[in-house]
């Protein structure tokens, strides 16, 4: 395996192979960690036997709208825990640049599930979704549902200076084309699904990274779950509850650190001015914040240090965590997220750290990370999202799989 990674990276750095040649050449590097059994109680509801994923009724039709081979593979678990075979769809590009979607067989009046996952070209991957959507549509689908593991630009959620709150016109966009229905994870802001005017289920991966850490780190009894910084302590206090483990908190950042300032406002600035103040009136404003150098709030000498957070992309801010910790006597960390998006320099950025283990689920094709750094390990999440989309296809509750989830989870 060792030698094979090197022969592939060796031959990436003269000709970059394509997504579909990796595919086929490592077949290891797409595999994922199984969680153990299949979700209990699974259609319950319907009187069925627990253990049977396969069961739907008839009309259900399942796309994979990418037109990268490697962010097929989530659709083609899914389809195959479902016993249905994916839908026939043509998504490319053509010599203009434009995306064309052609799907091949009869949608009408049936239930149709798009499964998008996102791409190194993430623009192109929201107008693939928004072509086939559209196209379902008029081809008079009953019902379309997108399946977006990971919603694109949920990061944008809030008003900057003079910019715009673009997850909202995500939202719009999508219900726009004809999206009746949507299933994501762990969305970066819950409060996104306000805004959207159809229902929206906001899956948690969170159930399966807890059990990789009972099965897969030996001694996690002597963890401590750690929160980069004071905005995910909620998820590391959930994280830390269940297992009934410790918590500490990264407060402070690096000198040399950029702050991210968001709009007070909450809203577009109005576009008519009414006129300067009188001179003579002062208006108290806040004063600039200055955050302390790094520290770390809680006891983490002589344990297993686990960061907790919801993605992972430019990991500066794990790697300057895991070498404080390292400074405070942890002698193992580990980095766990649902959203793997791992751009630029990550892997490599992650390989010379003192990261240990860095596990993120398949919301994310990331095969080419995964070969620049072995420390990078794949948790399988389409056993939750398949058994979201039978349940929903048979009219059935998704009461259960949102079981035990508080507000701030």
């Amino acid at each position: 395996m060792c030698g094979q990674r090197a022969e592939l990276l060796q031959a990436s750095s003269t000709h970059p192979p394509s997504y579909l040649d990796l595919t086929h050449k490592l077949e290891g590097v797409s595999a994922a960690w199984v969680p153990r059994d299949p979700l209990p109680e699974c259609g319950q509801s319907a009187g069925r036997d627990p253990g049977d994923m396969n069961h739907t009724k008839g009309g259900l039709v399942i796309f994979t709208a990418n037109s990268h081979a490697s962010s097929r593979e989530l659709g083609k678990r899914i389809a195959e825990r479902l016993g249905v075979e994916l839908g026939k769809v043509q998504v490319y590009q053509e010599a203009n640049r434009e995306t064309r979607v052609q799907i091949q067989e009869s949608v009408r009046g049936k239930d149709v599930f798009i499964i998008q996952t996102v791409s190194k070209d993430v623009n192109t991957t929201i107008m693939e979704m928004l072509i086939m959507v559209y196209a379902c549509r008029t081809s008079c689908a009953r019902s379309i549902t997108g399946v977006l593991p990971y919603f694109p630009y949920s990061k944008q959620c809030k008003m900057r200076k003079r910019g715009s709150i673009v997850s909202k016109l995500m939202a719009s966009m999508m219900c726009k084309a004809g999206l009746t229905h949507l299933i994501t994870m762990d969305l970066h802001q819950k409060e996104i699904q306000g805004f959207f005017n159809i229902p929206v289920d906001n899956l948690r991966a969170s159930p399966f990274l807890l059990q990789y850490i009972q099965e897969e780190i030996p001694d996690y009894r002597n963890a401590v779950i750690v929160a980069k910084s004071p905005a995910s302590a909620k998820r590391a206090q959930s994280f830390a509850e269940r297992l009934r483990l410790g918590i500490a908190v990264i407060h402070g950042e690096a000198q040399d650190a950029e702050s991210d300032q968001v709009d007070g406002r909450h809203s577009p600035p109005t576009v008519k001015t009414t006129g300067a103040i009188h001179p003579s009136m002062e208006i108290p404003l806040l004063i600039p914040k200055e955050k302390p150098p790094i520290t770390v709030v809680g006891d983490v000498g002589g344990r297993i240090a686990i960061i907790v957070d919801d993605i992972i992309d430019d990991v500066d801010s794990f790697v300057a965590a895991a070498e404080t910790l390292k400074e405070r006597g942890a002698y193992k960390i580990f980095v766990m997220a649902t959203h793997g998006l791992l751009s630029s320099e990550a892997p490599r950025f992650i390989e010379e750290s003192a990261i240990d283990e860095v596990v993120v689920t398949n919301t994310i094709p990331h095969e080419l990370q995964k070969l620049q750094c072995p420390k990078i390990k794949t948790v399988d999440i389409s056993m939750i999202l398949s058994e979201a989309i039978r349940r929903i296809h048979n009219g059935e509750s998704m009461s259960y799989l949102f079981r035990n989830i508080g507000l701030d989870d």
